[in-house]
This record gives C-alpha cells, sequence and structure tokens, in this order.
C-alpha cells in the first residue's frame, strides 16, 4: 500500500464535499448509529459521517501519525485484518483506499465481516480525470504523465467506475453505484497553496516524485519531466500577470452494497 502524509491528503480531498453530499445517500448516514471509515488517514471523510450521522463515526488507520489529525474516536489498525469482532457497525466505508491497494478484494472482505448491514467505498476513476487550463501545454502534458502512471504503478487507481463489480464478487447485494464529481480550481486570488503548486509545476517536483511508479525508459521519462518544467514555467508567467486558471475534475463513485 502506498503511504501519503496529511497535507498531501488535504491537498488532494480539498473541498470534496463542501457543495454537496447527495451522492452520500445510499449510505443512509441519518440512520445509521456506528460507522468504522476504514484507511481514514487524517480524517476528511469521518468528520463528515459525524456530521451526517446521530451514531458514531470511528476512525481507523493504519498510521498514527496521520490518526493524531483526528479528534474523536478513532483506533490504529489495518484494512486486511481490522481489529474488530464481526457485525461489530451498521456501516464500514473508506475513501479513496481500494485504489491504493494491492489485494482491494480482500480489504473488501474484511470490511463486509465487520459490518452488519452495509458498505461502502468512495473510489475515483483516475484514468478519466479532466484537466482545463489557460497554458496550452498543461492539459496534454497531463494526460502523458497520467497514461504512464497508470501504466507503471502496481494498484489500481482507477479502479472506481468498476467498485460495483468487486462489491458483488465478493457476495454483497443490493449493489448501487453514484458517480460525483470533485472539481480543483486555480483563479484569482490565489492562495498561498496554489502559489506553492505552480512553482513545483516550474520544477517538476510532482514528476519527479511520481517517477518511480511510472512507466517508461528514463530517456522518455526526462522529456517529458523537461516539457512539464517549461509548462510549468509559462504557468508561473501567466500567475504573475494574474492570467493562469486551471480546473482539473475528478470522477469518484460511491458504491454501497448490503451485507
Amino acid at each position: 500500500m502506498r503511504e501519503f502524509d496529511a497535507e498531501y491528503l488535504r491537498e488532494t480531498r480539498r473541498g470534496m464535499w463542501d457543495d454537496s453530499r447527495a451522492a452520500l445517500s445510499a449510505l443512509e448516514l441519518a440512520s445509521r448509529s456506528s460507522i468504522l471509515d476504514v484507511g481514514c488517514g487524517e480524517g476528511a471523510l469521518t468528520r463528515v459521517l459525524r456530521e451526517e450521522s446521530p451514531g458514531e463515526a470511528v476512525g481507523c488507520d493504519r498510521d498514527g501519525g496521520l490518526l493524531a489529525e483526528l479528534a474523536g474516536p478513532t483506533v490504529r489498525g489495518d484494512a486486511y485484518r481490522l481489529p474488530f469482532a464481526d457485525a461489530c457497525f451498521d456501516l464500514v466505508a473508506c475513501q479513496a483506499l481500494l485504489i491504493n491497494l494491492s489485494e482491494p478484494r480482500r480489504a473488501l472482505e474484511e470490511f463486509a465481516r465487520v459490518a452488519r448491514d452495509r458498505v461502502a467505498c468512495i473510489e475515483p476513476d483516475n484514468d478519466a480525470v479532466r484537466i482545463d487550463s489557460t497554458v496550452d501545454a498543461e492539459s496534454r502534458l497531463a494526460e502523458r504523465a497520467r497514461t504512464r502512471y497508470l501504466r507503471g504503478v502496481d494498484t489500481d487507481v482507477a479502479l472506481g467506475a468498476d467498485a460495483a463489480d468487486l462489491f458483488r464478487e465478493v457476495g454483497l447485494s443490493d449493489v448501487t453505484t453514484a458517480r460525483y464529481e470533485q472539481t480543483l480550481v486555480v483563479e484569482p486570488p490565489y492562495t498561498e497553496r496554489d502559489v506553492a503548486a505552480v512553482g513545483r509545476m516550474a520544477r517538476g517536483d510532482g514528476l519527479r516524485d511520481r517517477r518511480p511508479a511510472m512507466a517508461g525508459d528514463e530517456e522518455a521519462l526526462d522529456a517529458l519531466r523537461s516539457a512539464w518544467r517549461a509548462m510549468g514555467r509559462d504557468a508561473v508567467s501567466q500567475l504573475e500577470r494574474g492570467e493562469y486558471r486551471r480546473t482539473e475534475t475528478v470522477p469518484f463513485y460511491v458504491t454501497a452494497g448490503a451485507v
């Protein structure tokens, strides 16, 4: 399983549930007395579950440092070996966890073991991410980088669209899926986070960090990073003039099934 720090998780989940939580309707949160959020990280989904449910929502993660970011009930545990008895929770859920597991089916089987009513996951389809930018090359280069990453990474980071099939394979019934789009926008007035992110593009930091997982020979990856840095410098110039705008749309699939 890949590991992420709290700041990365906060950034990638930023604003995800600010506008609408209608996609969570299949989780029937208003009627839940106990919920487990597996792989909760810094607690982005756990907080939403607590706001929408009268019951107790417990955050569970194997990283104690991430759990320290989340107040309220938490338990340190592994998604493959949850430290709970059978049928402990009304609902067992996760967000952007299965895409980072080498054995997502094994985790789902464990979710079903500790759930007494329903299991749910909120997973992206990273193969269908859309980027629109005022820098002409950004969308094209992001597509090239994403394709190499999808080919090289050792987990199914596009699992979201097919999660329903996995639910049925592990014996869950009454499976439903709802598509939800997270949109991240960079536009004036820029935040410090925006400025830092564009600076990282100009340095090629993001591609350098992902390089070990990306498919392709060294020459091709060097060429991609060089083009990426040039694109980043164009973004910096536009940002300095107040002209840079970027929209990234990530499709998520909220899949739920009955035990």
